[in-house]
């Protein structure tokens, strides 16, 4: 592509914001269910946020789960927005996923969740 084509090109690109809303560790990653299946938890598997209100060290508590398993948590710095949309039924406004392996890291470094904003847009 040339440099007129590349400039016409994006004169045509509408600008699109990020879904990205956040992405973090899972904490407490090695004191729960995750060792259990760590071989099913790969790039892109979708994760469950689901809000802990009654949890008695953090009432802002996210829990992390693939399917029925609990992988541990959002860590608290980074909780407080999603806990209080998913205790008020907004969970549906979010996708999360694995975005980071690395096996060989520290156990509470080992998986990264990204959280972004559904796409429900329609295609037509």
């Amino acid at each position: 592509m040339n440099t007129e084509e590349l400039v016409a090109s994006l004169k045509n690109h509408k600008f699109e914001p990020s879904r990205h809303v956040a992405d973090f560790h899972v904490a407490g990653f090695a004191y729960y269910d995750g060792l259990d299946i760590i071989d099913e938890l790969t790039l892109g598997k979708p994760v469950r946020l689901i809000a802990e209100p009654d949890n008695p060290y953090d009432p802002e508590a996210v829990v992390i789960f693939y399917q029925d398993k609990k992988l541990g948590y959002i860590p608290k710095d980074k909780n407080s927005l999603f806990s209080t949309l998913l205790y008020f039924g907004h969970g549906d406004l979010f996708e999360s996923k694995i975005q980071f392996v690395n096996k060989e890291s520290h156990p509470e470094r080992q998986f990264r969740v990204v959280v972004k904003i559904k796409d429900n847009r329609s295609n037509s």
